[in-house]
């Protein structure tokens, strides 16, 4: 089975994907994870990608889509593949299609987590991270810790990221919504969407994905 998953920041994107991934069995293959192993591999699409971040400045599509290509060539997605955060606009999204139909195959499905925007913001805003172990976080309404700006598990400050900010996490949804909501209609033409309602527990959101794919 191959799977996009998209959704906006805050919608547990990368918490199902782990989860769907491990229940059908497939690769989850994350943007994120695409940037760093070519990074740290030092394979030219990382150098090159490098070459941008170092600058501040945007990695080309066409380098992120070659990152993906070379992902989607190796032996364990033969089976099947988890997209999640590519592709984030509709050029990759063009570009994904055109790759597969060279392949001989398709996307099978594509997911939509749905989140009001409020509690997107509620969601990304109240996070709070641990200074002394970033794997250490919190909410401030949904795990607050025993002691308010003090990590449970180190005593470590908690503090709140610079693009955890409410403006910030506004803007990203401007971008999110100008830049890869288009992809949601593009797919939509193809009778591919399936829209998931995110809020509720997390595991009652995964089941929901299980049932919508087994339709």
């Amino acid at each position: 089975m191959r799977i996009v998953l998209v959704g906006p920041p805050g919608a547990g994107k990368g918490t199902q994907a782990n989860l769907l991934a491990k229940t059908l069995s497939i690769p989850h293959i994350s943007t994120g994870d695409l940037f760093r192993a070519n990074i740290s591999q030092g394979t030219p699409l990382g150098v090159e990608a490098k070459s941008y971040m170092d600058q501040g400045q945007l990695v080309p599509d066409e380098v992120t889509i070659g990152m993906a290509k070379d992902r989607l060539l190796q032996s364990d997605t033969a089976g099947g593949f988890l997209l999640d955060g590519f592709p984030r606009n509709l050029a990759q999204a063009k570009a994904l299609d055109e790759f597969l139909t060279e392949q001989g195959i398709a996307v099978d499905g594509v997911l939509d987590l749905e989140v009001p925007e409020d509690e997107v913001v509620k969601r990304i805003a109240g996070r709070r991270i641990c200074r002394n172990n970033g794997a250490h976080v919190f909410h401030v309404v949904y795990n607050p810790p025993a002691v308010e700006g003090v990590c449970d598990e180190c005593g470590g400050e908690l503090y709140q990221r610079s693009d955890d900010t409410e403006e910030s996490v506004r803007t990203r949804l401007e971008v999110y919504h100008t830049e890869t909501e288009p992809i949601i209609d593009y797919y939509v033409q193809q009778q591919l969407v399936t829209t998931i309602p995110a809020l509720g527990k997390v595991d009652e959101v995964t089941q929901r994905a299980v049932d919508a794919l087994k339709k």
